[in-house]
């Protein structure tokens, strides 16, 4: 059985909402070099995708793959699409960019833990569907977390583990400290302060560094909105993101924005006549009013997104 090399990677970023930001709108990666590969179709995948590269650094020694966080970032980069594509076509994507990127061994070794990893976060659903019973707070941020230590091993050898995800993890633990400490009752607000700080002091640097680069992302959003609220253009907002970040990056953000404001409209049309169907002159009887409202939503949303309609009703 051919031996698959393990390196721990060590800039995965601590888990957060300004970080899953962060991750969402910094630039994509180029690809590793390749001999004699044409240059990449960015990006006909799909939509939400365009103009970006595929994340993922894969690395091969003595002809085995590099098994690593930058495997986690190439998969979840195209998993990233699931709504806007079948998961087949999604890995069938995902194994063309492993045979573009990797020849013979190495590449069957990335398929195959394609397969477990896709396996691995259909297992994690089961975790989202059944809460921890009795546990709130950190409490229950800290259980889901062990649940899901767990499930890895299922999927995955220890090493393997160490190597895709010890940083994240690490970021993981962070946070839940964090959160522990806040929601912490017996804590005044100065031992609160002081205990944040301490964890803070013991950060390893790449953690540190991880931690700080969204926020900068974050710093930026809200000079950006007070350019809004000043009534700055399109053309000003693009112009300060390109020279806070880079080009791609607020072309990205500006697709976001776009995006953001057209679900904001049909989200806005969709609630106006949904309130028409329920306040109707003539009342609907409670059949025709339940196939109305079917009809509205499967006119004007996909099946993923009506998962989301339930907020705004």
């Amino acid at each position: 059985m051919s031996r698959i090399t393990l390196k721990v990677w060590h800039g995965a970023a601590a888990i957060s909402a300004a970080l899953m930001l962060w991750l969402a709108l910094m630039p994509r990666e180029e690809l590793a070099p390749m001999q004699a590969s044409p240059e990449p179709n960015l990006f006909a995948f799909v939509r939400s995708l365009e103009g970006t590269r595929p994340d993922g650094n894969l690395q091969i020694d003595g002809g085995d793959l590099v098994v690593s966080a930058e495997l986690v970032r190439m998969f979840d980069y195209y998993l990233a699409a699931t709504g806007e594509k079948p998961l087949q076509a999604i890995r069938a994507e995902i194994e063309h960019d492993i045979d573009t990127r990797l020849k013979g061994r190495a590449a069957e070794q990335a398929r195959q833990l394609l397969t477990r990893y896709v396996d691995y976060k259909h297992a994690l659903l089961d975790i989202d569907t059944k809460p921890v019973s009795g546990a709130v707070g950190g409490t229950a941020v800290r259980q889901r977390f062990a649940a899901m230590q767990e499930v890895r091993l299922r999927f995955f050898s220890q090493q393997e583990i160490e190597a895709m995800f010890a940083m994240e993890d690490a970021g993981a633990l962070d946070a839940i400290a964090r959160l522990e400490i806040r929601q912490d009752q017996s804590l005044t607000s100065e031992e609160k302060q002081i205990r944040l700080a301490a964890l803070d002091a013991s950060l390893a640097p790449a953690l540190r560094d991880a931690r700080e680069e969204p926020m900068k992302i974050v710093r930026l959003e809200q000079s950006i909105a007070n350019m809004r609220n000043s009534g700055a253009s399109e053309d000003e907002i693009y112009r300060a993101r390109a020279a806070a970040l880079n080009p791609e990056a607020a072309a990205r953000l500006s697709e976001l924005d776009r995006d953001e404001e057209s679900w904001n409209k049909r989200i806005a049309d969709y609630r106006s006549q949904r309130q028409c169907i329920l306040n109707a002159a003539m009342p609907l009887s409670e059949a025709n009013r339940a196939t109305a409202l079917e009809q509205l939503r499967q006119s004007g949303f996909t099946p993923e997104e009506q998962l989301r309609l339930a907020a705004y009703e």
